[in-house]
């Protein structure tokens, strides 16, 4: 990955090249980071398939949130205080695990029950809204993930606008692939097929949940 750092007193073509240099990386990590499918993915599907394109759209909405979070605190130095303060990461990272765990298995008990359908439905959207939140918010790792990134790609002498608008870049991107996730699967054969295989859909995605907790929990 290049690093695009602009010396002091750098010509201004040379300056505006290494800015933009350092934009189309982060926006190109970032894209490929947000497509693979995660917690963040799985949540938006679950609630736009077992409740409605609405719901979907408001837990996309909710991780766009935690995204401009975790960005904006990891230009603040929330990253480096993870690794100089390594119980303050531990304890974020457990509670971040914990509630994947118990979304995963609350998915897994509701599919149980007559007529269970993935997470307890209907999500209002205001409760779509906080579970992409706080879905997003689970993973502490996003933090030490943007500021590896933004110490390697973005300048160091960069002006505030430009940090900004990487901020704004980056939760736009994750916001709007969410989006269209939620709107993709609510299309016709899509919301047959699911109807076909609800509760087992339901297990698979409960315990995808409780793995991505565990996992998290786990690792060092």
């Amino acid at each position: 990955m290049p690093e695009a750092v602009v010396p002091l007193g750098a010509p201004l073509g040379e300056a505006w090249a290494a800015l933009w240099l350092s934009f189309a990386t982060v926006t190109g990590i970032w894209l490929a980071t947000v497509i693979a499918p995660g917690p963040n993915f799985l949540a938006t599907v679950q609630a736009s398939l077992a409740t409605s394109r609405r719901a979907g759209v408001a837990v996309a909405l909710g991780i766009a949130l935690g995204t401009a979070i975790w960005a904006a605190v990891s230009l603040a130095g929330l990253g480096l205080l993870f690794q100089k303060v390594g119980w303050l990461y531990g304890l974020v990272k457990l509670a971040g695990a914990g509630y994947l765990i118990f979304v995963g298995l609350q998915t897994i008990v509701t599919a149980k029950r007559p007529g269970g359908a993935i997470g307890r439905a209907p999500l209002s959207p205001g409760r779509a809204f906080r579970r992409g939140l706080l879905t997003d918010l689970s993973n502490p790792k996003a933090a030490a993930f943007f500021t590896s990134l933004f110490a390697v790609a973005v300048p160091p002498t960069a002006p505030l606008w430009y940090d900004l608008l990487i901020v704004s870049t980056v939760v736009a991107i994750a916001g709007l692939w969410y989006a269209f996730a939620a709107c993709a699967v609510t299309y016709a054969p899509i919301a047959r097929a699911y109807a076909k295989a609800r509760k087992a859909i339901a297990y698979a995605t409960g315990g995808l949940f409780t793995a991505f907790g565990a996992k998290l929990a786990l690792e060092s």
